[in-house]
């Protein structure tokens, strides 16, 4: 290479390095709000895959604020405002309380709902297919849920006559829940208790001593945040009544429940990632369908089950993702 040639290609690299640094300083990077009633590390590590097989890395090309109110719906409102304040450029909303509570926040900034119950039924979206305004995402309700639940709890406990189930009463998709569980039981001969709680302060270990005095069979806890924040409270009390129970969410046969079945939020949490994507590329929340879940995961904790006496049948733990030993 001549002197020339060498001193222009020198001038050149000179030119390019802060011409590229320039362009990547100016460029906008992407800041997701992760609003959640209470933590869970299962959900947020959901979240961070599906963003990386988009290609986005925490810390890199993405900014994620995190916000986790710990159970109290004040510093849940708090929050949302805080992450609209920012600003971001989209919140993704866990359970039913966190997507509220960012409608409540904002009417302009879209709002990705990871794992709510029934947005049509809380009211957050007109519909399913077509969800209007700001929020779109994906919901776990399934209506079979309940049902699911009922069968299996049978098939552990062939002389099943009483059932209690535990609900937050605040949560209007939890009402529905109930109405449907209803017949089911009364067609299997089974007679249903409702134990309603409400926050701030809700009276589980009350309503659990009422089960235990009518003698219930087994303890049905429907989806919200308000039984998921309480679960290690709830899974003390019916260990301590030796009261089988069902939830919907793995935490709780995690953290010692007897089972649980419902729909995969590590799952849930990844797609939702999906939609994260498409609306920084410029798509709107109304025009993205609300998407119900396809993978539902059985969990069962047979360490759990023998403190309770009962013996899991090989036909339930064929079908399980998951035994916990």
């Amino acid at each position: 290479m001549n002197r020339r040639a060498f001193l222009a290609s020198v001038g050149s690299g000179f030119l390019a390095a802060p011409l590229a640094a320039q362009a990547q300083q100016t460029r906008k990077v992407p800041r997701i709000g992760f609003l959640v009633f209470t933590s869970s590390e299962l959900r947020y590590r959901g979240f961070q895959q599906g963003l990386r097989e988009l290609g986005y890395v925490e810390g890199q090309n993405v900014v994620i604020e995190f916000r986790s109110a710990d159970g109290s719906l004040e510093r849940l409102d708090d929050f949302a405002r805080e992450l609209v304040q920012l600003p971001v450029d989209v919140i993704l909303a866990g359970s039913t309380l966190g997507a509220e509570a960012s409608k409540r926040a904002t009417n302009t900034i879209p709002i990705v709902m990871a794992n709510v119950a029934d947005p049509v039924e809380s009211g957050l979206v007109t519909s399913l297919a077509r969800p209007t305004g700001n929020l779109t995402g994906l919901t776990t309700m399934g209506p079979e849920l309940v049902g699911k639940r009922l069968e299996l709890m049978r098939e552990i406990i062939p002389r099943l006559h009483r059932v209690a189930v535990l609900w937050d009463q605040d949560a209007k998709h939890n009402a529905a829940m109930l109405d449907r569980l209803k017949p089911l039981a009364k067609a299997s001969g089974v007679e249903v208790r409702s134990l309603p709680v409400r926050p701030p302060v809700p009276e589980i270990d009350k309503a659990l001593e009422t089960a235990k005095k009518w003698h219930a069979d087994v303890l049905i806890a429907l989806d919200d945040a308000l039984i998921f924040g309480n679960r290690t409270q709830i899974i003390a009390l019916a260990a301590r009544q030796k009261l089988p129970a069902i939830y919907g969410y793995r935490e709780f046969p995690d953290a010692g429940g007897l089972i649980a079945y419902g729909p995969n939020r590590y799952e849930m949490y990844r797609r939702a990632a999906t939609y994260v994507d498409k609306i920084l590329k410029g798509a709107r929340p109304a025009d993205i369908p609300i998407e119900q879940p396809t993978k539902f995961e059985l969990v069962v904790n047979v360490k759990t089950a023998r403190t309770l006496s009962l013996t899991i049948p090989k036909s339930v733990l064929l079908r399980a993702d998951q035994v916990i030993e």
